[in-house]
């Protein structure tokens, strides 16, 4: 068995895996992930900041991704650059080379610990963007042929930290490609700002752009502000950032709940339409209903869980700062992580009737 994985994840828990192999090439990874798939028991491990690892460890094979480099690559439509990253690279330094090269359309993303490859599986998003908006393909170690695929964005299914990748198709990150707008040299500028806290930050409107350093900081700002930077001298950072997402449901749904809960329209309401008289209405793109993002965190802390909660003699609580994080105290099991992700799901579905989804993966655990 391997030393404990819980030095190699942002929430510092988890027992052992049976096997360990840290490729550092793509051909390295691609013959581990070919020698991992003969084992009943793989899972591919990349900056450690999306999952939860038992206790009890992995009897498996764990592909701990070490790639690394970022290079300009040809295909770009006009006006853009398109960048190739390795699974491996970690997320912030591309955003930050992104942002430092004059590369829009990452820069709000700032921050958000993680390896690039895990990137597209999980569609992150954060201040108004998110990896669907600037994704053009991954190439893929496919587990049904055994061979290297380039698959372009919209084949992957891309939806609210959701992909194809997540939702079952068995394949390997090897790299990732971005089309990020390519700004000129004196005017740095990024993509519009979308997110009402955001600009209020930068002090622009919602929809105008803003130099793309005073974005990147704004938002590492904000993230520090919610214990969401790792940060040694922060124990609200020893998390897995936001750990629930925010639930969608049907607007039928959301009308039945509480009047002041945040919630924003996935797909717009279609206008009114103004007809002459005796024109039939042309078909509604949503002739029932449309689906509505509710607040994870006002669920949370309306169903009585308030910030720094803990269940009595638990080491795991919710962050200080905000109550979607839950943060590793000092010394927490996996299970007591466990423990209170489940509590906090059963005192929300018993208050408002709503489902909420963890966005770590559990790795070990007996389902």
């Amino acid at each position: 068995m391997t030393a404990s994985l819980a030095e190699l994840t942002t929430l510092r828990v988890g027992g052992p895996a049976a096997r360990l192999l840290e490729p550092t090439t793509e051909l390295e990874l691609v013959q581990a992930a070919q020698e991992a798939w003969r084992d009943d028991e793989w899972f591919v491990l990349g900056g450690g900041s999306n999952v939860v690892v038992a206790d009890e460890g992995f009897d498996g094979t764990v592909i701990r991704v070490g790639t690394r480099g970022v290079r300009r690559i040809d295909g770009a439509p006009e006006g853009r650059v398109r960048v190739r990253a390795q699974a491996g690279e970690p997320w912030d330094a591309l955003v930050q080379l992104a942002q430092h090269n004059g590369w829009a359309g990452l820069e709000a993303l700032s921050g958000i610990p993680g390896s690039t490859g895990a990137a597209p599986i999980q569609n992150i998003g954060a201040y108004g963007q998110e990896v669907a908006q600037t994704l053009a393909a991954v190439d893929l170690l496919d587990g049904a042929t055994g061979h290297r695929v380039r698959v372009p964005a919209s084949d992957l299914q891309l939806g609210y930290r959701t992909s194809a990748l997540k939702q079952g198709r068995v394949a390997v990150v090897i790299a990732v490609e971005f089309d990020l707008v390519e700004t000129t040299a004196r005017h740095k500028l990024s993509a519009p700002i979308r997110y009402p806290q955001l600009a209020a930050a930068l002090e622009v409107a919602v929809g105008e752009r803003a130099p793309l350093g005073a974005v990147r900081e704004a938002v590492l700002a904000l993230r520090t502000s919610k214990g969401m930077v790792l940060d040694p001298a922060d124990p609200d950072s020893v998390s897995a950032g936001s750990f629930f997402t925010n639930p969608i449901v049907d607007e039928n749904v959301a009308r039945g709940l509480p009047r002041d809960l945040p919630r924003w329209p996935v797909e717009p309401e279609e206008p009114p339409q103004v007809l002459p008289a005796g024109s039939e209405p042309e078909p509604r793109r949503h002739p029932q209903s449309y689906s509505v993002k509710l607040s994870a965190a006002w669920l949370i802390e309306r169903a009585g869980i308030g910030r720094g909660f803990a269940l009595p003699g638990s080491r795991a609580g919710t962050s200080s700062k905000h109550t979607l994080a839950i943060v590793n105290r000092g010394g927490a099991t996996a299970l007591e992580i466990a423990q209170l992700a489940a509590f906090i799901q059963t005192r929300v579905a018993s208050q408002f009737g709503i489902a909420l989804h963890p966005e770590p993966a559990f790795v070990g655990f007996e389902v």
